[in-house]
């Protein structure tokens, strides 16, 4: 599961992140309120963590904000302000729970995998969305500031799990095992092809270019 979390007491922050790691998480930290709204965008998380008093922008600003994109993307608030009506304005804000500081790390947990599950069980979206690209896993369709984007199956596997690794670094190996499911390196160029494709379908014509090269690492799909 990955948890984004937008903490600015860099300490607390730290132990969540070593704690969820350890439980088998894969965690992302952003430090001030405007950070975690821009890695919420880039999207790919399953549930966030979100701290209500944060510099640039408190915790409930960003979630009113991206329920208002329609990111339902699960939240759980963290605060040290613990009286009802505190709770009913986190929720309110679009909160999916409510956990006051100081709390025990065991619930922490407990309820970060609460709602994952419940957004497996009740929720799954059926879109992708980062920045202005959107795919459609139901209907198979890709389309990029309204424009439709005609894929091949390879090329739309590839750009989905790219989708899902938004803002992260992707390895050739990891691309050969989760996309064409090779564990071991065929030694040819197919994945410049299908990235030199992909590239020229969804971000040509465009003023950003989504679809970058890491030198040394792979690639990146970033909003």
């Amino acid at each position: 599961m990955r948890i984004l979390i937008m903490e600015d007491d860099l300490g607390a922050a730290e132990a969540m992140m070593k704690g969820l790691r350890d439980a088998g998480h894969d965690t992302t930290h952003a430090v001030d309120g405007q950070d975690g709204l821009d890695a919420a965008r880039r999207g790919g998380f399953d549930v966030l963590v979100v701290d209500r008093m944060m510099p640039r922008m408190d915790g409930l600003s960003v979630v009113s904000t991206l329920r208002r994109e329609d990111d339902r993307t699960p939240v759980l608030f963290l605060s040290a302000l613990g009286e009802i009506d505190d709770r009913v304005t986190g929720l309110k804000a679009g909160g999916d729970d409510y956990l006051v500081k100081p709390y025990a790390f065991a619930e922490l947990i407990a309820r970060v995998e609460a709602l994952s599950r419940r957004r497996e069980t009740g929720g799954v979206s059926t879109t992708l969305k980062v920045g202005d690209l959107e795919m459609d896993l139901i209907a198979r369709s890709v389309h990029r500031s309204g424009q439709d984007i005609d894929l091949q199956p390879r090329e739309f596997q590839l750009l989905e799990f790219l989708m899902r690794h938004a803002g992260q670094s992707v390895t050739r190996t990891m691309l050969l095992e989760k996309v064409w499911e090779y564990h071991f390196d065929p030694q040819t160029n197919v994945i410049d092809v299908h990235i030199s494709r992909l590239r020229s379908k969804i971000d040509k014509g465009f003023d950003h270019a989504m679809l970058q090269t890491v030198r040394g690492a792979g690639y990146r799909l970033d909003a």
